[in-house]
C-alpha cells in the first residue's frame, strides 16, 4: 500500500482538505500543524510550519501527483509518498478520540467508555470519512441536535454522503425513522452498516454517485459535502426537502449554497461557523422561521 501525503501552509489547510476530499472520498488523515525543525534547511522546512494530509491506497488507485500539487497551489510545501504495511486501514485507531457534541451526544470509538446520561454513538470509521471530530461533522451534529430539540425529529431522514454513518446513526437515535444513508464508496457503506449494528439502529443503505445521480428523498436531509457537490445536487434536485442541514462549506462558498437552495424555497434557519468552515440549517417557509446564529 502507498501513503500519499500533501503538506501545505497552515493558512490554506482547510481549502486543501476540501479539495482533497473530492479527489479521495474514501477518507483523509489529518496530521495537523507541525513546526519546521530548527536548523533544517531543505525545501520541506523552508516555508516554516506546515499541515499534512494523507490518503492511502494501492498503486494506481491514488490521485495523480499533478492533481495533488494543483490543490495546494502556491501554498504547497511538499508531496511525498511512501510504501507502508498492509494494515494501513487500521491507522485511524491511533487518533480517534471520544468527544462530546452539543452537551448530549457522546461520539466514541468502540474501545472508549460510554458516558452516563449521554446519547451514545459508537463509530469505528475504518476506511470511511467521519469520526465526528472534524468541524464539518461536529457542526452538522450540533444542528441536527438543535433540530431534534425543537421538535423536528419526525419522519424520514436521508444522509447524503454518509461516510462512516455517524450522522445517520445520530439521527436514528434522536428519533428520525426511517433513515436512508447513501454513499458512492463501498468501504463507506460497509463501515456505516457495521456501525449501525454496533449502535442497535437500522439504516437503509444505498450506493449512489451524488455527482451524477439524484440523491434519495426525505422530509429531512443531512449532507456533509463540499460546496460544488451541494450546488450540483441543488441544480438537479426535483423536490426540496422540508429541512436540510448541510456542512462541508468553506465560509466563502456559503452564499453559493444559499442561492442554490433558495431556488427550491429553502431559507437559512440557523448556521454555525468554525475556522474556515460553515454549516447551515435550511427550512421551507411552511416548516419554520428563518434566522441566523453564529458560534
Amino acid at each position: 500500500m502507498i501513503r500519499l501525503a500533501v503538506r501545505c501552509q497552515p493558512n490554506l489547510a482547510e481549502r486543501v482538505l476540501a479539495e482533497l476530499v473530492q479527489l479521495a472520498p474514501g477518507g483523509v488523515e489529518e496530521v495537523g500543524t507541525v513546526p519546521a525543525a530548527p536548523g533544517v534547511g531543505d525545501e520541506e522546512a523552508a516555508g516554516g510550519d506546515w499541515v499534512e494530509y494523507a490518503i492511502y491506497g494501492a498503486a494506481g488507485e491514488l490521485p495523480a501527483l499533478p492533481d495533488l500539487e494543483a490543490i495546494a497551489g502556491d501554498g504547497l510545501v511538499a508531496v511525498t509518498s511512501a510504501e507502508i504495511p498492509d494494515d494501513w486501514a487500521d491507522r485511524w485507531q491511533d487518533f480517534h478520540q471520544a468527544l462530546e457534541v452539543g452537551g448530549r451526544l457522546w461520539v466514541r470509538p468502540s474501545w472508549a467508555e460510554a458516558r452516563p446520561g449521554a446519547i451514545d454513538i459508537v463509530v469505528d470509521p475504518g476506511q470511511a470519512f467521519g469520526t465526528g471530530a472534524h468541524p464539518t461533522t461536529r457542526m452538522c451534529l450540533e444542528l441536527l441536535l438543535e433540530l431534534a430539540d425543537a421538535g423536528g425529529a419526525r419522519g424520514a431522514l436521508a444522509d447524503w454522503g454518509t461516510g462512516s454513518g455517524v450522522l445517520a446513526i445520530a439521527a436514528a437515535k434522536l428519533g428520525f425513522a426511517p433513515v436512508i444513508a447513501c454513499d458512492h464508496e463501498p468501504a463507506a457503506l460497509e463501515a456505516a452498516g457495521a456501525n449501525a449494528r454496533a449502535n442497535g439502529v437500522e439504516l437503509e443503505l444505498r450506493r449512489a454517485n451524488l455527482r451524477r445521480e439524484l440523491p434519495p428523498q426525505a422530509p429531512t436531509v443531512v449532507a456533509n459535502l463540499t460546496a460544488p457537490i451541494l450546488c450540483e445536487i441543488a441544480r438537479r434536485l426535483e423536490r426540496a426537502p422540508e429541512q436540510l442541514i448541510c456542512s462541508g462549506l468553506l465560509a466563502g462558498e456559503a452564499e453559493d449554497a444559499r442561492r442554490a437552495f433558495a431556488r427550491h424555497g429553502l431559507t437559512e434557519r440557523l448556521s454555525r461557523a468554525e475556522g474556515d468552515w460553515m454549516a447551515i440549517s435550511f427550512t421551507t417557509a411552511s416548516t419554520g422561521r428563518g434566522g441566523r446564529i453564529r458560534a
